[in-house]
C-alpha cells in the first residue's frame, strides 16, 4: 500500500524485515522460511503501516476540516487567514516530527488529531441564536398602524437579514446591501437573493414598503474630482441594482460632502449623480438623509434636501430620510408637542411632506444644535421620551419604516465588547407602548425618569464637551477682528507713509 512509504518509521522497519530474510540460516535453495521474531517483526510492521494509514487518512480529513472552517469564516480579514494557515503549517510540522524520531506512537497520534476534529463544529449557530428575543406585534393590534424595526446585520448573505429582523420582533429593517468598508465587493449569489425573497414572504414582510437599506459611508456623490465621482457612482449604481433585484423599492444613503466647495455647486452634482442613476435603474426611491451638521456636510438643514430636490428630473424617484437625532442636533425642536408640530410644519413647507419616506428612531447624546452626531438609546439622551411620544403619535408617520440605529454594544462577562440584541428588541416594545398612551399620567413621568437618569452620566459629559469646545470656537472667534484690525491700521499707516 502507498501509505507505508509516507512513513519513515514503517520504511526502517520494512528494511529491518528484509536485513531478518538475508540473514537467516535457511538455505538458499529451499523456499526461505520466516523465522519466529521475523514473523513477530514483520507483524508489527503491517500493524504500524496501518495504524499510519489510518493516522495520515484521519489527517487528511482534519486538515480538510480546518480549511473549510477558514473558507467560511464570516471574518474578512485577510491577515487573519494567513495567520490560521501559519498556525497549520505549524501543526502540520508537529505531527510529522515524533514519526520520524519514533518517539510518539500511531495510536497516541490519533488521540492528538481527534480533538481538532472537534474544532471545526465551532462556526455551527448556537440554538439559542434561533429562538426570537421578542414576539413581533400584529400592526392591526397597534392603535397606530407604527411599523418599527433596526438596523440588522447580514453577514453571511442579506437573506439573514430577514431572520435577525424577526429575532428583535421587528415590523421594519434596515441593513447593508454589501460591506460598507471596501469599494468592491461580489455580486448578491442567487441563493442569498433567493432566500432573502421567500423568508420576506414567509414573515409577511412587504420589503417594497418597510425595508430601507442604508448605502456605503464611502460614497460621496458631491466629489468634483472625475475618477473619485466615478468611483463613487458605480459604487452607487451598484447598490440600487442590488435593490431592485431583491424588490427593494427605498435606499437611504448620505448626501455627500462639499470638500471645502461651494454648497451650491456640490448639491448640483448630487442631484446630476441621482438623475443618472434613475435612468440606469427602473423602480428603487433614493431616500437622502438629512445630517447633523458637522464639517462641510450636505444636508442638515431642510433647504439642501429641497435644492438637491429641486434639480430631480423624475420627482417620483426621491425622497426623504428624517433621523431624530440628526435634526435635533442641527438645530430642529422634537422634544415638545408644540416644537415638534412646529418642526414638522417647517419640512412640510420648505421640502413638502409627500417626500418623507422614512425615519431613523435616535436619542442623542448630545445637547440641542450642537452639530454633533451621537445616538444614544431611546429615551436616554437630551431628546428624552416625550421626543419618541411626539413621533409615535403623529398620523402622517404612519406606515413609513421607522428604523433604529441606536448603540447596542455593551462589556461581556471577559471584558470585551459584544452586542446585546436585547436591546432593540425591548426599544421596539417601547416605542409600540407610547402609542395612544397619555403623556401626562404618573406611569409615564415614572417611565421618562428612569430612562433620563440612566444617561444621565453620558449627557454631563457631553454637554461638558460641547461647553468647552464652544469657549474655545468663541475665543478664537474673538481673536480674529483684532487681528484683522491690527494688520488693516499696518496696511493704512503703509499707504500714508
Amino acid at each position: 500500500m502507498m501509505p507505508c512509504l509516507q512513513s519513515p518509521t514503517s520504511v526502517y522497519l520494512l528494511l529491518s524485515t528484509r536485513i531478518v530474510h538475508t540473514d537467516s540460516e535457511v538455505p538458499l535453495r529451499k523456499s526461505p522460511r520466516k523465522t519466529k521474531g521475523a514473523i513477530m517483526e514483520d507483524s508489527v510492521a503491517r500493524t504500524t503501516i496501518s495504524k499510519a494509514s489510518r493516522t495520515s487518512k484521519v489527517e487528511t480529513k482534519t486538515r480538510a476540516a480546518k480549511r473549510k472552517v477558514v473558507e467560511t469564516s464570516p471574518e474578512p480579514e485577510i491577515a487573519s487567514e494567513e495567520e490560521t494557515e501559519i498556525k497549520q503549517v505549524k501543526k502540520r510540522k508537529t505531527l510529522v516530527k515524533p514519526k520520524v524520531e519514533g518517539e510518539q506512537s500511531a495510536a497516541e497520534e490519533l488521540k492528538t488529531v481527534a480533538p481538532k476534529k472537534q474544532r471545526a463544529t465551532k462556526t455551527k449557530a448556537k440554538p439559542e441564536d434561533a429562538m426570537p428575543l421578542a414576539e413581533r406585534t400584529a400592526i392591526a393590534s397597534l392603535k397606530k398602524a407604527m411599523r418599527i424595526g433596526a438596523h440588522v446585520s447580514s453577514a453571511g448573505g442579506v437573506h439573514n437579514s430577514i431572520t435577525n429582523a424577526v429575532h428583535i420582533g421587528a415590523n421594519a429593517f434596515a441593513l447593508f446591501l454589501k460591506s460598507q468598508r471596501k469599494w468592491q465587493n461580489p455580486p448578491i449569489t442567487a441563493e442569498a437573493r433567493d432566500g432573502f425573497r421567500n423568508l420576506s414572504k414567509t414573515h409577511k414582510f412587504e420589503v417594497h414598503q418597510h425595508c430601507l437599506p442604508h448605502g456605503s459611508y464611502l460614497v460621496n456623490l458631491a466629489q468634483a474630482e472625475k475618477e473619485k465621482a466615478d468611483q463613487a457612482y458605480g459604487a452607487f449604481l451598484d447598490d440600487l441594482q442590488r435593490c431592485e433585484s431583491l424588490g427593494i423599492r427605498l435606499y437611504n444613503f448620505h448626501p455627500g460632502n462639499t470638500n471645502g466647495d461651494a454648497r451650491d455647486a456640490a448639491i448640483g452634482r448630487i442631484a446630476a449623480q441621482l438623475n443618472r442613476a434613475h435612468k440606469a435603474t427602473k423602480t428603487v426611491v433614493t431616500v437622502l438623509e438629512n445630517m447633523a451638521g458637522q464639517g462641510n456636510v450636505v444636508g442638515s438643514t431642510f433647504e439642501d434636501l429641497r435644492d438637491i430636490i429641486a434639480l430631480i428630473d423624475d420627482k417620483t424617484r426621491v425622497g426623504v430620510c428624517i433621523d431624530t437625532c440628526h435634526a435635533f442636533a442641527a438645530g430642529y425642536d422634537l422634544r415638545s408637542p408644540e416644537a415638534f408640530a412646529a418642526t414638522m410644519a417647517k419640512f412640510d413647507e420648505v421640502v413638502g411632506s409627500k417626500y418623507l419616506r422614512a425615519l431613523h428612531l435616535n436619542d442623542s447624546k448630545a445637547p440641542f444644535a450642537s452639530h454633533r452626531d451621537l445616538h444614544a438609546n431611546i429615551g436616554t439622551g437630551f431628546l428624552g421620551l416625550r421626543a419618541f411620544h411626539n413621533v409615535m403619535n403623529y398620523n402622517s408617520l404612519v406606515e413609513l419604516p421607522m428604523v433604529l440605529e441606536t448603540p447596542i454594544d455593551r462589556p461581556g462577562p471577559d471584558g470585551k465588547t459584544v452586542e446585546d440584541k436585547q436591546i432593540w428588541a425591548d426599544e421596539i416594545k417601547l416605542l409600540e407602548s407610547l402609542i395612544g398612551m397619555d403623556a401626562e399620567t404618573a406611569e409615564f413621568s415614572a417611565l421618562e425618569e428612569k430612562l433620563q437618569a440612566q444617561g444621565a452620566s453620558e449627557r454631563t459629559k457631553v454637554q461638558d464637551q460641547v461647553d468647552r469646545k464652544g469657549a474655545k470656537d468663541a475665543k478664537k472667534a474673538s481673536a480674529k477682528p483684532r487681528g484683522k484690525k491690527k494688520k488693516a491700521e499696518e496696511d493704512s499707516d503703509g499707504e500714508s507713509g
